[in-house]
């Protein structure tokens, strides 16, 4: 089986393991067809199982990952410690073997690890979770100086589909003036957002300068990715990092 998942084009060190994956080579049927691995999305759970098999074999994982319930706020957690499907929206670890994970469906996900190769961390980053400075509880749970992190945004909805209200923007410029840079007009009142603009300028302001990835757009790319927005009832994209070795 070959798989089209996405892995971090970034200069972590090799200890440090990250992927996406997208909607292909799972055993789901529409409307979550086919690598699903959410549980809470109305797929069903034999076919989840199937998908979260096939990623732990695919990956060669160490561990079962430690599957989130993601409420769209800033927690973060050590996954290390966490118990069974904590609830909270980002997760870290400096334990090897300890599998980050967070899934999305037009939100952000951002990878995080040090460039020694200490820890690593996932967040979802949604519209609100950015404003509310889920990226900011991350890198300060960290053990290390934001100076010291990589971050790698995944894929998300594109600034061409992410319209959004007048008062996102709103939120967003009383934070932060630069924020204007990530919206361009619609109609009635309206505004297309960038949410990797967003991203980078709010890991930016925390000292996390060293990003990459981006560039992607879930609505529009119907084939790889599941896009909420686009289809409601649809799956999700698992992003993991962990720390291979002793």
């Amino acid at each position: 089986m070959v798989y089209d998942w996405l892995v971090p084009d970034w200069p972590a060190p090799q200890r440090v393991r990250a992927v996406t994956t997208t909607r292909t080579g799972g055993v789901s049927r529409a409307p979550w067809a086919s690598m699903n691995p959410a549980d809470h999305v109305g797929d069903a759970a034999t076919a989840v199982a199937a998908n979260r098999a096939r990623l732990r074999d695919a990956l060669g994982l160490p561990a079962e990952p430690v599957w989130l319930q993601q409420v769209h706020g800033v927690r973060v957690v050590d996954a290390a410690r966490a118990g069974e499907r904590p609830e909270a929206d980002a997760a870290w670890t400096d334990s090897p073997g300890v599998v980050c994970a967070v899934l999305t469906a037009d939100c952000l996900p951002v990878v995080f690890a040090d460039r020694k190769g200490r820890c690593v961390a996932v967040a979802h980053a949604g519209w609100r979770g950015l404003a509310t400075g889920v990226l900011e509880a991350t890198v300060g749970q960290l053990p290390v100086p934001p100076q010291e992190l990589l971050a790698w945004l995944g894929p998300a909805i594109g600034p061409a589909a992410f319209e959004v209200g007048g008062e996102v923007r709103d939120t967003f410029m009383a934070q932060d003036a630069r924020a204007v840079n990530a919206f361009t007009p619609g109609v009635d009142g309206r505004w297309f957002a960038d949410i990797y603009v967003l991203g980078r300028q709010r890991l930016a302001a925390c000292g996390v300068t060293a990003v990459y990835g981006g560039g992607w757009c879930t609505f529009q790319d119907r084939t790889r990715f599941y896009s909420y927005r686009r289809d409601g009832m649809t799956g999700r994209m698992a992003t993991l990092a962990w720390l291979a070795g002793p």
